[in-house]
């Protein structure tokens, strides 16, 4: 009997997850759960249903009436209310953790303090706030290198740097006050030096499938300048490591996830099962985590499946059934580079309602994935936020920035992308400014 499939969410990420699974033999039947109807997911599913993805008995009633067999959980909001356990419950499988094993993302404090309880590597120093009592003597010792984090998830935008948006001690005072105001406890961390990547695992709560190390790039604009956003576009290199990374980094940030994964079923006395995403820092002292999320990143996602060579399918049904050691995860051996294309205004006051054009022809080892659009008298249409992804792949990072930036280039329209995601010199700063780190 074939599976039928439930996706949660409705951005490029899902649509990169319902391109990988309906590769799967056989292709399993799809069906869709979010609060905005992607072109791209729907194009690939027989059903479609709009509403709360955090109400878990919305989901679940949607998953019942189309037969549901297991589910694909894409952004982290659902994770944090619950959807997985409703599911579970409802006697569904779930790749993605329960509310309790997602605090790994949505509690800041949380998983600083899995790692201090169980002593694993990786945290710099940290110390958890729900109010003002003591900040002095932290800001006094980490005077222009620290990093303040809302506790909660606050969809990218609550996170302040030292240098990048914190001119001064005024100003780190000013969030903190703020965050208490609303009730919201806070981290104070340590801002450490390096070259950030991102590395994601499939893990069925016991065993972990590494996949290749990504790098985002957070900033808008070209030379990382500007606002943060959801993030621009990624890359990844043909040996699965990074040009800046050596194997201790990769090492490093394998044996974090796997300590992670076997501190959460302890304390959660569950197995987390799912996509476990570090998002870490290579510096001077070792590897150091920045972040954990509980999903796969997005644009990260998009490169990993568009590479991923074993059924999808079969890796969620492993997952779920805490199979996967018998697992084997292969992804090709080419480098990838994905850009997103964007709304001008993007991301603090966006254009909405513009055509999207695709180009007629995409060439070989490029594929695109919808993101914030809709259609409208037969047309796409931007919604505006990210509006479409990207992907090139190649045998070098070079040639597959080349076809990525080549297509991108097509499309016409109010939009913009940054262009020198992937490019010979940016990768050249990034490893320059490793190489200062490391000397210094």
């Amino acid at each position: 009997m074939s599976e039928t499939i439930l996706i949660v969410g409705s951005g490029a990420r899902e649509h990169a997850i319902a391109a990988a699974l309906a590769r799967s033999s056989p292709p399993p039947k799809l069906v869709c759960f979010s609060g905005a109807r992607n072109p791209g997911i729907a194009s690939l599913s027989s059903a479609y249903g709009l509403g709360s993805i955090t109400a878990p008995a919305e989901v679940v009633a949607f998953a019942l009436a189309q037969h549901v067999t297991m589910a694909v959980i894409g952004p982290e909001a659902p994770l944090a209310a619950g959807v997985a356990d409703a599911l579970w419950a409802a006697k569904i499988s779930v790749v993605g953790p329960t509310q309790s094993l997602a605090r790994i993302e949505s509690s800041k404090g949380f998983a600083r303090e899995l790692l201090a309880k169980y002593k694993i590597p990786g945290n710099p120093f940290f110390q958890r706030f729900a109010s003002l009592d003591g900040l002095d003597e932290v800001f006094a010792r980490y005077a222009n290198r620290h990093v303040i984090k809302d506790d909660g998830l606050a969809g990218g935008k609550g996170v302040k740097v030292c240098g990048d948006h914190l001119l001064s001690i005024d100003d780190s005072f000013a969030f903190c006050r703020e965050l208490v105001a609303h009730g919201h406890p806070f981290v104070v961390e340590e801002k450490v030096e390096g070259e950030e990547f991102s590395l994601m695992s499939f893990c069925d709560g016991k065993t972990l499938r590494h996949m290749p190390a990504v790098q985002d790039h957070k900033r808008a604009y070209v030379g990382d300048k500007g606002p943060n956003t959801g993030g621009m576009g990624t890359y990844t290199d043909a040996d699965h490591k990074l040009p800046f990374l050596q194997e201790v980094d990769i090492a490093a940030a394998h044996e974090i996830n796997q300590r992670v994964a076997e501190a959460l079923a302890e304390e959660c006395g569950a197995p987390y099962q799912g996509i476990l995403y570090g998002g870490f820092m290579a510096t001077k002292e070792g590897v150091k985590l920045i972040e954990y999320n509980a999903r796969f990143g997005d644009p990260e996602s998009l490169n990993l499946l568009t590479l991923l060579e074993t059924d999808f399918a079969g890796i969620c049904r492993a997952i779920v059934d805490t199979t996967l050691a018998d697992y084997v995860v292969s992804f090709s051996p080419k480098a990838s580079v994905c850009k997103y294309v964007v709304p001008e205004g993007y991301p603090d006051n966006p254009r909405k309602g513009d055509r999207l054009q695709l180009p007629a022809e995409l060439p070989d080892g490029v594929t695109t994935y919808l993101s914030a659009v809709d259609v409208k008298d037969g047309e796409l249409i931007a919604t505006g936020s990210r509006t479409l992804a990207v992907v090139g792949t190649a045998a070098t990072i070079a040639d597959a920035e080349a076809l990525c930036e080549r297509v991108v280039c097509q499309i016409p329209g109010p939009f913009f992308h940054r262009a020198d995601i992937g490019t010979g010199p940016s990768i050249d700063r990034r490893m320059k400014h490793m190489k200062a780190v490391q000397s210094a």
